[in-house]
């Protein structure tokens, strides 16, 4: 029987590149994507480029909680476990945005929208042979911070405040998350994948930065080159008991301070679970 993966943010860059070699190697994936005509175009790129079949979109926003309970009642129509749950979309945003439950869109979409995923797919992911969550943080980081008197950053918005501060999340949330999961055939690890040259940072509405990324890539990675250490983390069978680490180019990294601080974790699990309810 097919392991099943679900890679979040799946019709470009790094999540396409992921679900083309995850089905590779014999996985069913299924790509949430947030545009559905996006979606049908990575859709057929995926099953031509990894002549597999086993592929399937199914739409979701996770910028929008009602738009990510209905992708997973559409998942769990067809199936009653995942193995892999890669969480690996993202957004930068030059001006400050908000997702549709007002929260701040870079921490919205890149934490508390796969944060809720999460939370939906847990028993599926319990009841897969060896569960694994996969999340895609960054260097990035190194540089962010946690203040919980201004989580929506309605003052003080900057684009890279506001980016390191999401991936920042990321890894506080395996943090406290690999805690929670102890006992269980569940494990959740992050990645930093590089300095990958993907659609990141282009605006969706305008288009702005898309002529800035075409000028760097040739200083970038690939999108193939970037996904080999989410892949890994995802099918190495060494990593199977491995929980609540970070790599890089497929091995462990440092984290900074603030990424292991337990009581942030804690303060920021809490306030992300009032957030869903």
């Amino acid at each position: 029987m097919k392991k099943i993966a679900i890679v979040t943010g799946a019709n470009s860059g790094m999540g396409l590149a992921t679900t083309i070699e995850l089905a590779k190697q014999g996985f069913h994936v299924v790509m949430m994507c947030r545009n559905e005509q996006k979606g049908l175009i990575a859709l057929k790129d995926a099953i031509s480029q990894s002549q597999s079949s086993s592929i399937e979109l199914i739409n979701g926003d996770l910028g929008s909680f009602e738009s990510i309970r209905k992708f997973t009642d559409t998942f769990h129509a067809k199936f009653d476990h995942v193995d892999v749950l890669i969480n690996n979309a993202g957004v930068v945003n030059i001006k400050r945005e908000i997702t549709s439950e007002g929260h701040e869109a870079q921490l919205g979409v890149n934490h508390l929208g796969h944060f809720y995923l999460t939370q939906l797919l847990l028993d599926d992911l319990k009841r897969s042979v060896q569960g694994r969550v996969i999340v895609v943080s960054s260097g990035a980081h190194k540089w962010g911070k946690i203040d919980i008197q201004n989580m929506d950053m309605s003052r003080g918005y900057n684009v890279m405040k506001g980016y390191g501060r999401s991936k920042l999340a990321n890894l506080l949330f395996m943090h406290e998350f690999t805690k929670i999961l102890e006992g269980t055939n569940v494990t959740i690890n992050a990645v930093h994948p590089g300095a990958v040259s993907t659609n990141i940072g282009i605006d969706r509405k305008t288009d702005f930065g898309r002529i800035l990324v075409k000028l760097l890539k040739p200083f970038f990675l690939t999108p193939t080159q970037g996904a080999r250490t989410a892949v890994f983390l995802a099918t190495s069978e060494e990593l199977s008991t491995v929980s609540g680490r970070y790599f890089y180019q497929m091995k462990e990294a440092p984290m900074s301070k603030l990424a292991q601080d337990p009581y942030l974790a804690k303060g920021l699990w809490l306030w992300s679970e009032q957030q869903i309810r």
